[in-house]
């Protein structure tokens, strides 16, 4: 949830953001480089995650009409968030010229999607995440159809018109998907005592982690884009870890999940007590997700507003976050800054609701936000 603010503060402040590929090895450096790819870990540790949390909460519940039911709603709660309120926080644009398909709507379409997996063996949807997730990159070897291009946006990035306005699916829906049937599958491990939850965690993250490595070493399968040797050495190391997340390969699965599962060993290591900070933002991230949107917005209105920059300089329609086209944004040390100060505020935010939702059980619309 941290890092995840990284990621959009940089999209909305940093110099020649919307000119620039941070992983574009010709014009990228390792500083900003790094500060990309470490935020790819958000969304599929959402994602893996969101799969175990309804394996428990089904687990717990013992209702699987119930849960179905749950999750329907769930669903399409987030897919409407996705398309008013966060559309709204990303785009800043009161004419909704862009519609944005993103980590919400497809943690709400595999919610729905879910559905028809409870009260099923988990080992079923562990099976039918797995193949899915290791073959689905075979697809592009198909050849060009009607059938292939009608089913290409469930699988690829696709842009969509809407009359005057667009729609862009960033997140197509199977291959996130997987990674969320991956944990539903995975969800009774989540239940076990602590050293066989270490055990397993430690045991994933190596697993995944080596995978990675030796799949990317070979070069063939596993990533639409090889990796190549650098005049500059280290740039050999970025190039082999510029990995593709815009449809998750099989190599950014592999490698981000393993970092999520040693993330959690890490944190079953260290204790609950030393993560009560970061688990405030843990205990409310849908609430989190939709105020930071809104208030790196306001930083970026007073940031450019400070530069100088008048509200007509503002361009809200163009898929520009409203960024004034002229505006030469904050330096890389200037993001940062802006990162320490979004958390800082957030923390108190969150530390309310959070208090809020745990005293005031019996308000079941908490569940929703």
């Amino acid at each position: 949830m941290i890092i995840m603010a990284l990621d959009h503060l940089r999209d909305l402040l940093l110099q020649n953001a919307l000119a620039e590929n941070p992983t574009d090895l010709a014009t990228t450096y390792p500083a900003l480089f790094f500060s990309r790819w470490i935020t790819h870990l958000c969304a599929p540790t959402f994602v893996f995650l969101s799969g175990v949390s309804v394996y428990i909460s089904a687990k717990k519940q013992q209702n699987n009409k119930e849960s179905k039911r749950f999750l329907l709603t769930r669903g399409l709660w987030l897919i409407f968030l996705e398309f008013t309120i966060i559309t709204l926080g990303i785009w800043f644009d009161i004419g909704f010229h862009t519609f944005l398909f993103q980590v919400i709507a497809a943690i709400g379409v595999g919610f729905i999607l879910l559905t028809f997996f409870i009260g099923k063996s988990p080992k079923i949807a562990l099976s039918v995440g797995s193949v899915i997730m290791i073959f689905y990159g075979l697809l592009v070897l198909l050849p060009e159809s009607s059938a292939k291009s009608a089913l290409n946006p469930l699988f690829s990035v696709s842009v969509f018109p809407l009359g005057s306005r667009l729609v862009i699916l960033g997140y197509p829906i199977i291959p996130w998907w997987s990674i969320m049937l991956f944990g539903y599958g995975l969800g009774e491990y989540f239940l076990s005592e602590k050293n066989t939850r270490m055990t397993f965690f430690i045991k994933m993250a190596g697993g995944f982690l080596v995978g990675f490595v030796i799949l990317r070493f070979i070069n063939i399968y596993g990533d639409p884009v090889p990796w190549a040797e650098n005049p500059k050495p280290f740039f050999t190391l970025l190039s082999f870890l510029n990995i593709n997340k815009y449809p998750p390969s099989l190599d950014f699965t592999l490698c981000m999940l393993g970092m999520c599962f040693l993330l959690l060993w890490f944190s079953e290591k260290i204790g609950e007590e030393k993560l009560a900070f970061f688990k405030v933002f843990g205990s409310v991230p849908l609430f989190y997700y939709l105020i930071h949107w809104y208030l790196i917005h306001a930083i970026l209105i007073v940031v450019f507003l400070a530069k100088g920059f008048s509200w007509a300089d503002f361009v809200f329609a163009e898929q520009t976050f409203g960024r004034p086209k002229t505006a030469d944004g904050l330096t890389l040390s200037q993001v940062y800054l802006a990162w320490f100060a979004v958390i800082l505020i957030m923390y108190p935010l969150c530390k309310w609701y959070s208090n809020y939702k745990s005293q005031h059980p019996e308000k079941t619309w908490l569940r929703y936000l």
